[in-house]
């Protein structure tokens, strides 16, 4: 019985691995930053919306309701997209309608938790966090929260390009 001589009846991955153990070549930056784009993970798309029709169309048609059902929805799909993010979903629609027990503070958190939330989800998606909490609060008192998050919500739907919402995606981080 023969032995197989070295680099020989082996497979090519493993080939590599012996030369990079023997002091062989290292990978290429190219190559490391492929292994670092593969998929952690899966969710599922977010809807793309007008951000206009978002902020000011909708509720105004609808006479606000549609913020209401705008906040549950956003959430609702921030979980289903990356559920590390926990399902906030139920708690932000009370926050909205029962807000007033605390007077408005509740509500608040809940819109400044939003913008990390987002963000979480641009990172996932291998995308820079651009959206901040902050930000969304201060355009939250102009009026243009919605407006502003919309905005940065359509950038990670944005990310999977033709892909429908409620379609499996992969997730970078």
């Amino acid at each position: 019985m023969s032995y197989p001589q070295q680099g020989q009846g082996q497979p090519y991955q493993q080939q590599q691995q012996q030369q990079a153990y023997q002091g062989g070549y290292a990978p290429a930056p190219a190559q490391q930053q492929q292994q670092q784009a593969v998929a952690r993970g899966a969710g599922y798309n977010m809807k793309r919306r007008n951000p206009v029709g978002a902020w000011l169309g909708l509720p105004i048609i609808t006479l606000g309701v549609y913020g209401l059902v705008w906040t549950f929805k956003v959430h609702d799909e921030l979980y289903k997209y990356d559920q590390r993010t926990g399902d906030a979903a139920t708690n932000a629609l009370l926050s909205m309608i029962f807000g007033f027990v605390t007077l408005g503070i509740w509500p608040l958190v809940m819109w400044c938790k939003l913008g990390g939330r987002i963000a979480q989800a641009q990172r996932a998606a291998g995308l820079p966090a651009t959206c901040s909490g902050g930000m969304g609060f201060l355009l939250g008192i102009f009026g243009f929260g919605v407006l502003y998050y919309q905005l940065q919500l359509n950038k990670v739907a944005d990310r999977y390009g033709d892909t429908p919402a409620g379609q499996q995606v992969s997730l970078v981080a």
